[in-house]
């Protein structure tokens, strides 16, 4: 199986600490992984280099079929390329509906006066319905986004992500400050769009992961400290050190 992301000998460091030691990552097609470790071990500016935000000092980070480099792109050509990245917190349009959010974040050409131009066509609006269902929204369509409760906010926002068509879709603790059913929907939502795109999620929460029932990658001080089912990861005894034992 090709890889669609590989990063390879990546390291960065910050005012003399090495965020990032030597790290290599690969992620095929449509795979779902999940990310996890204690915290500083380097998962967020892991994800902060593969979409641009921070450049490293060293390695490689490889994309798609003709292993173009994304080291030499900016973020928004990185997220054109088909990278799409959802924080922590949510961040959607409040004072517009789920339907209007999620008609802004459709792929679609994006100079001012293509903005300015742009009409929903029929097939936009089925897309929009369709992205609705696909995230449990279809019955808020109408309502305004500040109305929605946190996990609701939460499947907005990956529908919006989704909107854009990407290959990979980075994740950051998307289970945090949710209910038990809006969990269980939350793992419903990336294991189907993990069907059809590469889907990185870091987590804490090890419930999640295991209900994600996919390989893991654990991290520490920057680099790979082991890698495979949540039942290998955890019984490995650097991993219990490190990481489990706190």
């Amino acid at each position: 199986m090709s890889s669609l992301l590989e990063v390879s000998g990546v390291s960065v460091s910050f005012d003399g600490f090495k965020a990032i030691n030597n790290l290599t990552f690969q992620i095929a097609e449509s795979e779902m992984r999940a990310v996890i470790g204690p915290n500083g071990a380097g998962k967020t500016t892991f994800m902060d280099i593969i979409t641009g935000k921070t450049r490293p000092d060293s390695g490689q980070v490889i994309w798609g079929e003709k292993s173009q480099s994304l080291l030499s792109l900016t973020e928004s050509q990185i997220a054109q390329a088909g990278i799409g990245r959802k924080f922590q917190r949510p961040t959607v349009f409040e004072d517009q509906s789920v339907a209007d959010n999620l008609m802004l974040a459709l792929k679609k050409a994006r100079g001012p006066l293509a903005v300015l131009r742009f009409r929903p066509s029929r097939a936009d609006r089925t897309k929009v319905a369709d992205l609705a269902e696909q995230i449990g929204l279809a019955a808020a369509l109408h309502r305004k986004s500040g109305e929605l409760s946190h996990g609701q906010k939460q499947w907005l926002e990956i529908g919006m992500l989704l909107a854009q068509e990407p290959r990979l879709l980075l994740v950051d603790e998307p289970a945090a400050g949710m209910t038990p059913a809006e969990r269980e929907h939350t793992t419903e939502l990336l294991v189907e769009a993990a069907k059809s795109r590469a889907v990185v999620v870091v987590e804490h929460d090890m419930d999640f992961v295991r209900r994600l029932g996919c390989k893991v990658t654990v991290l520490h001080e920057g680099s790979v400290l082991a890698e495979g089912s949540l039942d290998h990861v955890t019984g490995d005894e650097k991993v219990i050190e490190v990481y489990l034992g706190r």
